[in-house]
């Protein structure tokens, strides 16, 4: 290659080199400032979450709880005296739930689900109910159970609002809660039906 060829070469790679680095940069401070919102966000999340598996344990109700608490809480004594595991990756947590286990009523499956996603390269945070429609029963697959979803909560997260989503997560457990108490759970569905949108239904 001729020296003035190769000069050309080189400039045409310094260019790119110059994009690729500035590209780089700028990806790695936008994933850094995810990373620190979902931190931020999660650990107030999973403390709420937290919280109400007490609340409704005092009425003997039992859920489970992802992430476990056995991975993001030291307990000085279970389950309310307690502290977050130094060690615990709470940019890493993409989805929060709370599932309900009783069996009465239809009631196994009800739960409160967070997780994250992304639509058109925007990160966003979405909160709903599912629950347990009924079952149905399929020709080759058999006895499948039909859950419906409610969307409680849903925004960008650049947008994320923790007063409007601390609200929304409230109306939605004074009304689970009730319906524990009165023992009827179609307190919890009509609730859900007359103030929150449909989402997806399925099958498991």
């Amino acid at each position: 290659m001729a020296p003035k060829d190769a000069a050309k070469e080189e400039d045409w790679f310094a260019q790119l080199d110059a994009e690729l680095e500035q590209k780089t940069e700028a990806i790695t401070k936008d994933l850094m400032e995810l990373n620190n919102q979902k931190r931020m966000i999660n650990r107030t999340l999973i403390e709420d979450f937290w919280k109400i598996w007490m609340r409704f344990g005092k009425i003997n109700v039992h859920f489970t709880m992802e992430p476990s608490y056995s991975a993001f809480a030291q307990f000085d004594e279970f389950p309310d005296q307690w502290r977050f595991r130094e060690d615990f990756n709470f940019a890493g947590v993409n989805t929060i739930q709370l599932v309900d286990r009783t069996q009465e009523q239809g009631r196994m499956g009800d739960s409160l689900k967070i997780w994250y996603y992304n639509e058109d390269s925007t990160p966003h945070i979405r909160m709903v109910f599912e629950y347990c429609e009924g079952e149905h029963y399929y020709k080759y697959s058999g006895w499948k159970r039909i859950f419906g979803q409610f969307v409680i909560y849903d925004a960008p997260l650049a947008k994320f609002d923790m007063d409007k989503f601390h609200e929304k997560l409230a109306d939605v457990v004074k009304a689970w809660y009730e319906s524990h108490l009165r023992r009827n759970r179609d307190i919890l569905i009509k609730h859900l039906k007359d103030n929150y949108e449909r989402g997806e239904t399925f099958t498991e």
